[in-house]
């Protein structure tokens, strides 16, 4: 089991950045792969970015290519998303999930995704 703990969010302007970040706890945090997502009110739940286990290998999401970035910290059980030059439809919860099926293989179905945190808001005025 997993728990993940996300922090960062809050309220900005448009063109402003903020950093995400998501503690895990509970298993080896190396062993994992790890994903952000979003869900904007209204709409469903969406992925944004997956990492390796090592680093090594991510993804991103069309819609935040270029701006978005998702890293980690092995030796913090920690990973991030950083995130520039913020749009108001950035707008959303955002969550970090947990990949246990894989390590090596960053993925974009939240079907995939074991553990969940309870998300941190992230509010983008204009």
């Amino acid at each position: 089991q997993v728990q993940l703990v996300e922090s960062g969010g809050g309220l900005v302007q448009a063109g402003d950045s903020l950093r995400l970040s998501c503690a895990a706890s509970g298993r080896t945090f190396t062993s994992y792969a790890m994903g952000w997502f979003r869900q904007a009110p209204g709409k469903e739940r969406e992925f944004v970015a997956a990492i390796s286990s090592n680093g090594a290998s991510t993804r991103h999401a069309d819609s935040v290519k270029g701006r978005f970035t998702i890293s980690r910290d092995n030796a913090k059980n920690t990973v991030y998303l950083e995130m520039n030059t913020l749009k108001p439809e950035d707008t959303a919860v955002y969550y970090c999930a947990a990949d246990f099926s894989t390590s090596n293989f960053p993925r974009a179905s939240q079907a995939l995704y074991e553990y969940w945190g309870q998300g941190t808001q992230v509010t983008v005025s204009s």
